[in-house]
């Protein structure tokens, strides 16, 4: 879940005042008493899904394909090894499944490696700081960085200590108010070192909870701005070297980083289909991302949501069903650095944007689901209030606002209806970009519910009779 690069192309790309897309529905439409008596007409085949998925043969199977997949490939950073040969099992096992269209799309996605790194606390007492470098950072030279630290709490913090900061390393220790407001400081938090003179930054993880476990992730440079090395340190250390500074004690800690970017490396977003009966040309796009970050095993960010992704189609071929509309399914590649594989995949077929009736993604984990969030017109957000009944029989019916996601937001910005899982995110971040995300987080019973719910409704809105309002 990437919630910068959503606010990020929300601001980019602002909406236009007059839909592109509002030509291709245009005419006249059904009552609205009509859909929801076509959509109540879908009760049976829903539960038939809800049975398959959480009671039946398919049952524990989105979870058991994942178990294999991430035990053999382990974390699959863009531009690694372990991607691409994830990505040619994925190719491989979509077609042993049986599905239509597997085929791979070539994309470009960056190529950055950690190499070795430490930290190192020399004074005022010798400790090895728990961290991790985030992506894209610099190295250091080999013999590393030794400088005194400066805790700060915040940019402002920062700025007011700016002719204390000179030559020093910067330890950011602010506090976790959501992740959504205080990635900022894992974003761009070397950038603001740099401009204060400093020689690195180290930022407290950015996660709620913590059991000395640092949280990775992307980090931006600005071009007119220097480059110096930043890496995450635990919540444990960040709060110690704060502690130690509010008593006067001098820190002094010795940073090495191996980091090297590479030229951007070749790689594919993985697609397969069930082709639409009436109007194949049409498409409902479930998605989730195969890439994660060199740390855990990528389970749970995002695993969870590309292997419900795939069990979707997998449910509707195993029981026979063939939707009016193409369900497409795609597998991001090189999401963790801003969706970069969606980004090239949306702008390869954006010509034929009108055909894509709704983009669904998950990215948030697969945890117990608490409904779905929807991005769309008001008449789209009660058709998909009426096609939640469905899941009823699993007590999961409520619809949210903003249904959006780091590879979907393109076609958000182009007047497309969009959807993304949503379910319980207690511990998520507790997780999130660490060597925590392992399949020990992931539970068997949550992801059938998890794969129940996104089958329907994907289900569901390729076989409608009509397309959803835009």
């Amino acid at each position: 879940m990437k919630l910068l690069y959503l606010i990020a192309l929300i601001c980019l790309f602002p909406q236009s005042e007059e839909n592109p897309l509002s030509s291709d529905n245009a005419g006249p439409r059904r009552s609205f008493e009509d859909i929801k008596r076509e959509i109540a007409g879908y009760s049976e085949v829903a539960k038939k899904i809800i049975e398959l998925a959480v009671h039946g043969k398919a049952q524990n199977r989105s979870y058991e394909r994942l178990a294999f997949f991430v035990d053999a490939f382990g974390p699959r950073v863009s531009g690694s090894r372990n991607l691409e040969l994830a990505i040619q099992y994925m190719h491989k096992v979509l077609k042993e499944d049986g599905l239509e269209n597997v085929h791979l799309e070539p994309a470009k996605i960056p190529h950055w490696e950690r190499g070795e790194e430490s930290a190192m606390m020399m004074e005022p007492r010798n400790h090895s700081i728990a961290l991790l470098g985030l992506g894209g950072s610099i190295g250091t030279p080999p013999e590393g960085i030794t400088a005194e630290v400066l805790v700060v709490t915040s940019f402002d913090d920062l700025h007011k200590k700016a002719q204390e900061a000179h030559g020093k390393i910067i330890v950011y220790n602010q506090q976790f108010v959501s992740y959504g407001e205080t990635v900022q400081y894992r974003v761009q938090g070397a950038v603001e070192a740099a401009k204060v003179g400093a020689k690195a930054s180290l930022i407290k993880s950015i996660t709620p909870f913590s059991i000395h476990s640092p949280h990775a992730g992307i980090q931006e440079y600005q071009s007119d701005v220097p480059k110096i090395p930043t890496a995450c340190i635990s919540v444990e250390d960040a709060e110690m070297m704060s502690r130690m500074s509010s008593r006067g004690t001098k820190i002094v800690v010795t940073l090495k980083m191996g980091a090297k970017t590479y030229p951007d490396a070749d790689s594919f977003n993985t697609v397969a289909e069930i082709v639409g009966s009436t109007y194949p040309e049409q498409v409902v796009l479930v998605s989730g991302h195969l890439d994660s970050w060199d740390v855990g095993q990528g389970a749970m960010d995002d695993g969870g949501g590309a292997f419900i992704s795939w069990e979707a189609l997998s449910l509707i071929k195993d029981l026979g069903l063939r939707p009016k509309r193409t369900l497409r399914l795609l597998l991001w590649t090189g999401e963790e650095q801003g969706g970069i594989g969606a980004e090239q995949y949306y702008k390869m077929h954006k010509e034929n944007i009108s055909n894509f009736d709704m983009v669904m993604e998950s990215d948030e984990g697969t945890f117990m689901p608490t409904g779905l969030a929807f991005t769309g017109s008001d008449k789209a957000r009660d058709i998909m209030k009426e096609i939640m009944k469905l899941l009823k029989p699993i007590n999961v019916t409520d619809v949210f606002e903003n249904g959006e996601g780091a590879d979907i937001n393109y076609w958000i910005h182009d007047g497309i209806p969009a959807a993304s899982l949503r379910d319980d995110l207690t511990r998520y971040f507790w997780f999130h970009h660490s060597q925590g995300d392992t399949m020990t987080v992931q539970d068997p019973i949550q992801m059938n519910l998890c794969a129940a719910l996104w089958t329907v409704v994907s289900y569901v809105i390729a076989d409608m009779d009509e397309k959803i309002p835009v």
